[in-house]
């Protein structure tokens, strides 16, 4: 709960009524004296472009020697957040919100299919409907994919053995459920995957590029010209969030410098680094697109929500315009994060002497050295 408005008495400065944001933080920084909160007030006052001189000066010149009392008169106000369509954050393509379900992800990574709550297009804090086209479906548990494929840096590559190909039904591909050692993992299948297939992991750039089968993981600079990839790292030693979905795949078209260029399936060039991981092969689950739904039903159990056959989006029998593609976007090493802010102190020292409360109060009493 926000407190609005604070008074403040001293022995200059008696029964002024301050803006505040809020009154914990401004009884937090009163006990240090008056130079205290004006350097508080002017760090807001910079923050709103320096217009406000005027009250940093009215606390240079208040001397709190006295007391700072906590006064009993605080106005509360209860601000409840209008539920409004503009008042919800609306799902954001590549954000990864899509308010279709919750994973309730555990602490460790486990094979065990994990437990959902379906949001059916609604967001889960108004619960109002923000995405009008979902609603409905069968509920399926979450296979957790671990999306990175980490092997050995020298020497031979890590060999795993494909268990089994499952069906999951909060996506389109196919998984597959891999061994190696006494690790058990999922991954994306490939289109001619199947169970007892080994497959292998390798993050070493040789001088000839491996010639490499369907299902095997190597960096983009091992790989030779014209492979099809899939499950591409973006950064170096991050997880591969690129090209999933069923029957699409990359291609590797040319090599420069320490990058290598992969064409997406939407025809757009990507440099990455050749240390970037890749999987190759096509996705499984080639045949997705051409799926029949027939019923409206079956596209209730897919989880999509019927709307309205009024409006039509343009089907395209105009034509449409041919625009060229967009240039090569070269991605370099993942951006460091900011570090913490650095704060300069430029007021004057004080030395303040903070006595104990002993008044039942709460009264704070503040004595300067040397008064």
């Amino acid at each position: 709960m926000k407190y609005n408005l604070a008074i403040f008495k001293g022995k200059s400065f008696r029964g002024s009524i301050i803006l505040a944001r809020s009154v914990d933080l401004l009884l937090q920084v009163c006990p240090l004296g008056g130079a205290a909160v004006c350097g508080y007030f002017e760090s807001e006052v910079k923050q709103l472009g320096g217009k406000m001189s005027s009250l940093s000066l009215l606390f240079r010149g208040l001397q709190i020697s006295r007391t700072v009392v906590r006064s009993p008169v605080i106005v509360q106000s209860r601000t409840k957040a209008h539920k409004c369509l503009w008042n919800i954050e609306l799902p954001q393509i590549g954000r990864g919100k899509a308010f279709r379900r919750i994973v309730h992800f555990p602490e460790e990574y486990t094979i065990k299919p994990l437990e959902v709550t379906n949001l059916a297009g609604r967001d889960p804090v108004t619960g109002r409907v923000v995405a009008k086209g979902i609603g409905g479906g069968i509920k399926h548990k979450y296979h957790w994919i671990k999306w990175q494929r980490d092997g050995p840096t020298e020497g031979p590559p890590q060999v795993e053995k494909v268990l089994d190909v499952l069906f999951d039904g909060c996506r389109t591909a196919k998984i597959a459920l891999v061994g190696v050692g006494d690790e058990l993992k999922y991954i994306l299948a490939t289109e001619n995957m199947k169970p007892g297939d080994l497959i292998k992991t390798s993050r070493v750039i040789p001088r000839i590029p491996v010639r490499a089968n369907e299902g095997d993981a190597y960096p983009l600079g091992a790989l030779p010209i014209h492979t099809q990839v899939h499950c591409v790292e973006k950064f170096p030693g991050e997880p591969c969030h690129m090209i999933h979905a069923a029957g699409t795949f990359g291609t590797i078209t040319r090599k420069f410098d320490d990058y290598v260029v992969v064409q997406m399936p939407s025809k757009k060039e990507f440099a990455l680094r050749e240390i970037c991981m890749a999987t190759v092969g096509r996705v499984s689950n080639v045949n997705h697109n051409k799926e029949h739904v027939g019923t409206p039903q079956r596209k209730r159990e897919l989880g999509y929500r019927p709307r309205s056959g009024l409006w039509q989006r343009k089907t395209g029998r105009h034509g449409r315009k041919i625009r060229p593609l967009p240039p090569l976007k070269i991605i370099p090493d993942a951006p460091t994060p900011p570090g913490p802010p650095v704060m300069h102190l430029t007021l004057p020292s004080v030395n303040l002497k903070r006595e104990k409360r002993t008044r039942p109060n709460g009264h704070v009493k503040l004595v300067e050295w040397g008064s």
